[in-house]
């Protein structure tokens, strides 16, 4: 009798092992969106209510171009003023670093939200080699709204927020990039049926109404 429960228990090692091993790894929701749908301000109001940490991909290059000797600061600042998307390889390991640190602080921590990221077929390819063995992607919540919508916002934002590219002429690129070569990767994931809709034009109160409503049900 002992032995076969020790038999038993010896079965379920492997079982037990991989959950524990996807457990560790970092569960991802990417959060996708034109400039101006409200992804920062919404994943803000989600890391105060569920336990994600918020990872911006802007928030993290424009860190990495201002700390004092970048090798990539210029790179970087070049790309973000002609609105143009920085090479994968700087964004994923800023990433990665980011997702790391976060764990080694407090193993708990392991559930994310990446904001604009991936933002081209590059992104994504360059994350499925880099990050697909390393982190499983749960969902893509997609901040659905209007390009004038998106554009009154940034132009409101960008009277306090010091942003350099909060300008018409640098929105007026970042949109048209954002529809060339971001809205075809979330169509990839939609066929995929794992992209979770968000009509972000509302005010922001309404739009984490329908936010929490995801969360909740994804669990």
């Amino acid at each position: 009798m002992v032995l076969r429960s020790v038999f038993a228990l010896y079965q379920q090692v492997p079982n037990i092992l991989s959950r524990v091993a996807v457990m560790m790894k970092p569960q991802v929701v990417f959060v996708l969106g034109g400039p101006g749908a409200g992804k920062g301000t919404q994943c803000t109001k989600i890391t105060e209510n569920y336990s994600y940490t918020h990872l911006s991909a802007g928030d993290l290059l424009r860190g990495e171009r201002a700390r004092e000797g970048s090798e990539f600061g210029q790179l970087i600042d070049r790309h973000i003023k002609e609105g143009q998307i920085v090479p994968v390889e700087i964004t994923i390991n800023l990433l990665k670093k980011a997702m790391e640190e976060t764990m080694k602080a407090d193993e708990k921590k392991f559930r994310f939200l990446i904001d604009g990221f991936p933002r081209n077929e590059d992104n994504l390819q360059g994350w499925s080699r880099v990050m697909d063995d390393k982190a499983n992607v749960k969902f893509v919540l997609f901040f659905d709204c209007s390009n004038e919508v998106c554009i009154d916002r940034c132009l409101e934002r960008g009277q306090h927020s010091g942003r350099t590219d909060d300008n018409r002429e640098s929105l007026q690129k970042r949109i048209q990039t954002y529809l060339q070569s971001t809205r075809p990767i979330i169509d990839q994931y939609e066929k995929q049926g794992k992209v979770r809709t968000v009509d972000a034009s509302h005010k922001v109160d309404e739009v984490f109404a329908d936010v929490k409503a995801i969360l909740d049900k994804e669990g």
